[in-house]
């Protein structure tokens, strides 16, 4: 990874999702700065909603969001790896493992974001895991670059310390593309609540700014550093 800038060093970059809207709560603004500074995005969409959990009328209303959303962001490329939504304890490690591999391999990023392994959702735990499976470093061309994002409703309704906690050590600044990020999440109508639920889009904004002092920025995404190669 070469350039002039530190957001140029993610080079090409592939967002690990483990559900549609997770990738714009955890790394939306990211994406859209990503994209306008000339970056390959690419995200992987690791679970669909199965029937009879989910009807065939909801899930296409989801992927019909989705698209509206990354349109917002600035176009990505997103991949669906099909594996069934809110039952993956119910697949083989071995599988998810595979379908997460076959992405990484297929992009080749220099930069893969996963969700937190301590989010309370077990497909979030099962996808970090199959992302460093398929980050580990047995050859020259893995991602030099591995973060954890956070998704709030996931992240923050574990039970630290008793589980993993959210320390974040790593920040983009999104003040530029906090209302891209807000518009991308408002595409999703069937995800997005009304206030003070926290998928709210007060909340989103909440937490970005909140981020963002926190590094003096007007708002910011957070992440945790899994491994940095340079």
């Amino acid at each position: 990874m070469t350039g002039s800038t530190p957001l140029d060093q993610l080079g090409r970059v592939l967002v690990v999702a483990p559900h549609p809207d997770d990738e714009v709560l955890g790394c939306g603004g990211s994406i859209a700065r990503l994209r306008d500074h000339g970056h390959d995005v690419h995200v992987a969409i690791v679970t669909t909603g199965k029937s009879p959990q989910f009807s065939t009328d909801l899930v296409a209303q989801v992927r019909r969001e989705l698209v509206a959303a990354h349109a917002v962001l600035g176009g990505t490329k997103v991949h669906y790896l099909d594996l069934p939504a809110a039952a993956l304890d119910t697949v083989g490690a071995a599988q998810i493992n595979a379908a997460v591999a076959k992405i990484v391999d297929h992009v080749e990023p220099d930069t893969v974001f996963a969700p937190f392994f301590g989010d309370v959702h077990v497909d979030h735990q099962l996808v970090f895991n199959a992302a460093l499976v398929a980050c580990r470093p047995r050859s020259a061309n893995v991602p030099r670059l591995v973060l954890a994002y956070e998704t709030l409703s996931e992240t923050n309704w574990a039970a630290p310390p008793i589980t993993p906690g959210f320390q974040p050590n790593v920040f983009i600044d999104i003040g530029e593309y906090l209302d891209r990020k807000l518009e991308a999440f408002a595409k999703f109508e069937s995800q997005v609540k009304a206030s003070p639920d926290e998928r709210s889009l007060k909340t989103i904004e909440a937490l970005a700014r909140l981020r963002g002092s926190t590094v003096f920025r007007q708002a910011a995404e957070a992440f945790m550093m899994v491994r940095e190669v340079v």
